[in-house]
C-alpha cells in the first residue's frame, strides 16, 4: 500500500477524508505476524509488525519479546525503514527511551494499552549519593522519552503515574509533602524530529507533555494534565484532539495553565492547536485555567545563569472550543530568574506570542488581553508552514 500523507490545509479547506493508515510497504525485514490468540480478529489485528511485546501470557499467538526495551533493542541503529513494535492490550510498565530513527509503537487499543512509570522531579536521582539531596529533575522524568527522528505512536496511553493528588492535597508544612511534583509522561527531546500521534492519550498532572525539540504532530488525541501540561520550544501541531485540564488536591482558584512554551525567537511557530478541544475534568472550576504563561528556562550564558531572553513563547489556539475553565483574560504572566539569582523577573503575555482565532464555547470571551489573528494571519497557519514542509504519514 502506498504511503499516504495528510494534505497541507488553510483554514478555509478542513481535512474531509479519515485518518490514513501508516505505510507498511518495505523491504529487507523479518517481519512477524501478530494473531490475538482471542476469536473475532479484525482486520487491523492481523497487520505485520517487526516485533510484539506480550504484556500478558495468552495474549497473542505469537510473542516476540517480553518488554518494549527489549524490542527496541532489536531495531536497527539507523534504520531507514520503520521498524514498527506492536503492543496488545495490556500494562507496561516501563520507562521507554527510544534513541534509534524510524521507530513505530502501535497500540491495540488507545484506552487499553498503557504505557505506565512513576518518576518525578523531586525523587532521588538514581546516581546521586544517599542524603545528598540531588534529585532527578522535571527533564528525566518522562515514561517515554524520544531521542531520535521518525517516531511513530498510534493507539496507545502514555502515563505518567505520579499520584500527583495525594500530595498536592497536603498541607504546605506537612512532613510527607512532595517538593517537585513535576512528572512528564512524553517528552520530544532535542534529538528527536518529525515525530507523529495518532489517537494516544497522554495522562498526567503537572508538565504532561514535554515538547523540548523538532518537529511534532498530534492528531485525534487527548492530552489531559492540570499545571502547564503542555510546555516546552519545540515546534508542535495539535489537530482534532481534546486538551483536557485535570483537577488539583484541593480546592483553588487558579488550577494550572494549559500552555508554557519557551519557543526560541528564531522559529517562527511554537505550539499550536487548530480545530481542537479545550474541556475539564470533573472537579475543575469555572474560570480557573489561563491558556498558557510565557516560560523562559534558566539558562547558563557566559555572564551568568538567567531567564533565556530569546524564549519569547508562542501559543495560538485556531477554531477550537473552550469550556467554561478557561479564565476570561485568557493568559497569565510567569517568573523567571533574574542576574542576581532571584526570581524577580516578570514575563507578561504580551511579552510572548499568544494569539486566538474563531474561539469558541462558554471559555471563548472578548478580552483585551486575548489578541486574535486578522483572517490573513490565520490563513498563514497551515499544516505545510507549521511544519516546515513535513508531511505526516499514517
Amino acid at each position: 500500500m502506498a504511503t499516504n500523507t495528510y494534505p497541507s490545509p488553510t483554514l478555509a479547506s478542513r481535512l474531509s477524508s479519515g485518518v490514513p493508515m501508516l505505510s507498511r510497504a518495505r523491504t529487507g525485514l523479518v517481519r512477524l505476524l501478530a494473531v490475538l490468540a482471542v476469536s473475532g480478529c479484525t482486520e487491523a489485528q492481523q497487520r505485520k509488525y517487526d516485533a510484539v511485546v506480550a504484556a500478558t501470557s495468552g495474549d497473542i499467538a505469537l510473542a516476540s519479546y517480553p518488554t518494549i526495551a527489549e524490542a527496541l533493542a532489536q531495531a536497527p541503529a539507523q534504520g531507514d525503514e520503520p521498524y514498527v513494535i506492536y503492543l496488545p492490550v495490556g500494562q507496561y510498565r516501563e520507562k521507554v527511551l527510544v534513541d534509534k530513527p524510524n521507530v513505530h509503537l502501535v497500540g491495540a487499543d488507545r484506552d487499553k494499552t498503557v504505557i505506565s512509570y512513576g518518576d518525578y522531579a523531586g525523587m532521588p536521582a538514581p546516581d546521586a549519593e544517599p542524603g545528598s539531596g540531588v534529585t532527578m529533575g522535571t527533564f528525566a522524568t518522562a515514561t517515554l522519552t524520544v531521542e531520535a527522528k521518525d517516531f511513530r505512536a498510534e493507539n496507545l496511553t502514555i502515563e505518567n503515574s505520579f499520584d500527583f493528588l495525594a500530595t498536592d492535597a497536603l498541607p504546605k508544612d506537612h512532613t510527607d509533602k512532595i517538593n517537585g511534583t513535576q512528572a512528564v509522561a512524553l517528552e520530544t527531546g532535542v534529538n528527536s524530529d518529525r515525530s507523529a500521534f495518532r489517537n494516544v492519550r497522554l495522562l498526567g498532572y503537572q508538565d504532561t507533555l514535554f515538547v523540548q525539540g523538532g518537529r511534532s504532530y498530534f492528531v485525534d488525541s487527548v492530552i489531559e494534565g492540570n499545571v502547564d501540561f503542555i510546555f516546552g520550544a519545540g515546534q508542535a501541531l495539535f489537530e482534532d484532539s481534546d486538551i483536557v485540564t485535570r483537577p488539583r488536591g484541593t480546592k483553588r482558584e487558579n488550577v494550572g495553565y494549559v500552555t508554557a512554551p519557551s519557543t526560541d525567537i528564531s522559529n517562527a511557530f511554537g505550539l499550536v492547536f487548530l480545530n481542537c478541544r479545550l474541556l475539564k475534568a470533573p472537579g475543575v472550576p469555572a474560570s480557573s485555567s489561563p491558556l498558557g504563561r510565557p516560560w523562559h528556562p534558566t539558562t547558563t550564558f557566559p555572564d551568568g545563569r538567567y531567564a533565556d531572553p530569546d524564549a519569547i513563547g508562542a501559543a495560538v489556539f485556531i477554531n477550537s472550543y473552550m469550556d467554561d475553565h478557561i479564565t476570561a483574560d485568557g493568559w497569565a504572566s510567569m517568573r523567571g530568574t533574574s542576574r542576581d539569582g532571584s526570581k524577580s523577573t516578570v514575563f507578561t503575555p504580551e511579552s510572548a506570542r499568544f494569539f486566538e482565532y474563531q474561539s469558541h464555547g462558554p471559555g471563548a470571551k472578548p478580552h483585551p488581553q486575548r489578541r486574535q489573528l486578522s483572517d490573513a494571519e490565520a490563513e498563514t497557519y497551515t499544516r505545510d508552514r507549521i511544519l516546515a514542509g513535513w508531511q505526516p504519514s499514517f
